[in-house]
């Protein structure tokens, strides 16, 4: 906003055929004016860390990995029994022999999948904001994934996969002994702990598998193409692996696939849109159910969350920081 001062009656504003005009004082001299433009304050930054709410969406995301374990501690009474109910008839299960080493090759790559995802965040400028997207991606994902095990339970499609044998009775006790123990070994299979069976809708390893290699795509520098092809191989090899070890149904891993992608693009496509952040007759990815924590969480991001990096400690910054520079 540009200011004017008066201009005192000794000067005069010569009238030019040129429509050009400037001020002069009585001797024909043009004059300068200074004019001061306050400096505009500045305004709330546009990518706030606001570090309490990655944290509440860190306790919503233990909370319903906690409800997922319930649910498959619950749904593992419910198991069909091998004795009397084969697999279900799959495409690809009914043409490929069974192979169990390759649910073990699966979890390794969705452990260098998850750490790769872990190091991206790390040293992502605006971390916190990226965290608690993640954190809140992975609840929802492990709140749906607990309904869908537990509505309709699938017959073992595995027939050498260790499950525990059935109790017969679920106490509370029993259930939290599951719990810690499912918990204990983060709901993986490599490492002996997960020997409950019946959590196949849908399948908890596509949702990694899938999801880190979005993460990486979208946070990671573009001109990372490379990396971005190695998630994206990382991801579709881990999936293969899962029909061959026969841990999954097809159906499984075809609907984790689609819920994680959709889920995916629709938070981003509303966070990257600030006119969708408001709720209104013509905005109808605002009738999601989760749309109202949604705002909440990213109502105070403004724009698209830039692929920016920096140290997440401050002693090498102000190391590097003293150095010379080149020109020095």
């Amino acid at each position: 906003r540009r200011q004017y001062e008066e201009v005192p009656d000794e000067f005069e504003l010569p009238y030019h055929n040129n429509h050009q005009s400037e001020i002069v004082d009585s001797s024909g001299q043009p004059v300068m004016i200074k004019i001061d433009v306050p400096v505009p304050l500045r305004d709330e930054p546009r990518f706030p860390k606001e570090k309490w709410k990655t944290f509440y969406s860190f306790v919503i995301l233990v909370v319903n990995f906690i409800l997922a374990t319930v649910s498959l501690s619950l749904v593992h009474e419910r198991l069909p029994d091998r004795e009397k109910y084969a697999p279900l008839p799959d495409i690809v299960m009914d043409n490929v022999q069974q192979m169990d080493w390759a649910l073990d090759v699966s979890e390794i790559l969705i452990m260098i999948g998850v750490n790769s995802c872990i190091i991206l965040v790390i040293f992502h400028k605006h971390r916190f904001i990226v965290m608690r997207r993640v954190f809140l991606l992975m609840a929802l994902l492990y709140l749906m994934r607990s309904i869908t095990m537990y509505v309709t339970v699938l017959p073992v499609p595995n027939t050498t996969y260790f499950c525990s044998p059935k109790s017969n009775s679920t106490t509370p006790l029993l259930i939290a002994k599951r719990v810690f123990q499912l918990l204990s070994g983060f709901g993986l299979s490599i490492n002996g702990k997960h020997t409950f069976c019946g959590d196949y809708i849908y399948s908890g390893h596509t949702v990694m598998l899938v999801l880190a290699y979005l993460i990486i795509s979208e946070y990671s520098p573009k001109r990372f193409y490379i990396i971005h092809w190695a998630a994206w191989l990382n991801a579709l090899v881990g999936i293969i692996m899962v029909l061959l070890a026969h841990g999954h149904y097809t159906i499984d891993v075809l609907i984790a696939y689609f819920v994680t992608t959709r889920l995916f693009w629709t938070y981003h496509t509303l966070a990257n849109n600030s006119l969708l952040l408001k709720q209104s007759q013509n905005n109808y990815l605002g009738r999601e159910w989760w749309f109202p924590y949604f705002r909440y969480f990213e109502k105070n991001i403004r724009g698209t969350v830039p692929r920016q990096y920096d140290c997440p400690v401050s002693w090498p910054r102000r190391f590097f920081s003293k150095l010379p520079s080149r020109e020095s």
